[in-house]
C-alpha cells in the first residue's frame, strides 16, 4: 500500500481494508455508529486515523480530537470506541511489531547472524515501503528509546527482548562486533527507515521503487549493516 493510499484512509475507510478493525482497544458498549457506518467500519476509521496522527505528531503531541475529526466522529463518540489515546497507541505499536517480526524465529542459539540480519533488514525495508506511516511510528518509538515498547508485557515486547538476547549471544561468541544490543537495533531501525523514507525522493525521483530497484537498494543497505556489525 502506498503512503498516498494510507493517507486517503484517514478520511474514508472502505470495507475490507488491510488492518483488522478489532485491533483497536474498544469498550463493550457503543452508541449507534455515525451515519450508516457499521461498528467495524467506525473502528477501522479510528484505527487508520490514529496511524496518521501518531505518524505525524508522535504519541505525546497526537490529539484525540484530531483522531476523532479524521475518523468522522466527535471526541465524545471517539471515547465510546476506545479506552484512551494511550491505549490506542499501544495497540497500534503492538500490531506493527507483530506484523514486522511476528513470523521470525529468534530462539537463542538457533540462528546464525548473517541469515537473521538479512531477513530482518529485508522485512523492515519492504515493510517501510509498503506501510510508510506505520514504519515511521515504530522508528520514532525506537529513536525515543522505546519508552512504550519497553513497558509492554505481551508478546511484542517479548519478541524484541528475544532479538536483543540473541544479538548478545552472537557478541559473546565472537560472531558479531561488540555493541549494546538495543543500541544496535536502534541503528538498524534508523538506517533502514532513513533509506525507506528518502529513497523515493533521492533515488527514484518520487516514485515507489520497482522490484529490481528495491532489491538492489535492500542489498546495498544489508551490506552496509553487516559491515557495521562485523558479520561476515
Amino acid at each position: 500500500m502506498s503512503e498516498a493510499e494510507d493517507v486517503a484512509l484517514l478520511n474514508a475507510v472502505p470495507t475490507g481494508t488491510e488492518v483488522q478493525p478489532g485491533r483497536a482497544p474498544v469498550r463493550t458498549a457503543a452508541p449507534s455508529a455515525p451515519g450508516k457506518r457499521k461498528h467495524a467500519q467506525v473502528l477501522d476509521a479510528i484505527y487508520h486515523a490514529a496511524i496518521g496522527e501518531f505518524a505525524s505528531e508522535g504519541p505525546a503531541r497526537a490529539s484525540a480530537q484530531a483522531i476523532a475529526d479524521k475518523a468522522g466522529l466527535s471526541k465524545a463518540q471517539l471515547y465510546y470506541y476506545i479506552e484512551s489515546k494511550e491505549g490506542l497507541y499501544r495497540q497500534v505499536l503492538k500490531d506493527i511489531v507483530d506484523d514486522l517480526i511476528g513470523g521470525c524465529d529468534f530462539s537463542r542459539g538457533a540462528c546464525e547472524p548473517r541469515r537473521v540480519l538479512v531477513e530482518l533488514i529485508h522485512r523492515k525495508m519492504v515493510f517501510s515501503f509498503e506501510h510508510p506511516l506505520r514504519a515511521r511510528i515504530l522508528a520514532a518509538e525506537v529513536l525515543r528509546g522505546a519508552p512504550v515498547l519497553r513497558t509492554m508485557t505481551d508478546t511484542s515486547r517479548q519478541r524484541t527482548h528475544q532479538v536483543a538476547m540473541m544479538i548478545q549471544d552472537w557478541i559473546n561468541n565472537d560472531l558479531m562486533a561488540p555493541a549494546d544490543p538495543m543500541v544496535f537495533l536502534l541503528h538498524l531501525c534508523a538506517v533502514t527507515q532513513f533509506y525507506a523514507d528518502h529513497a523515493a525522493q533521492a533515488t527514484f525521483k518520487g516514485s515507489v521503487p520497482q522490484s529490481d530497484d528495491l532489491r538492489q537498494l535492500i542489498a546495498q543497505v544489508t551490506e552496509l549493516v553487516l559491515k557495521f556489525a562485523g558479520v561476515r
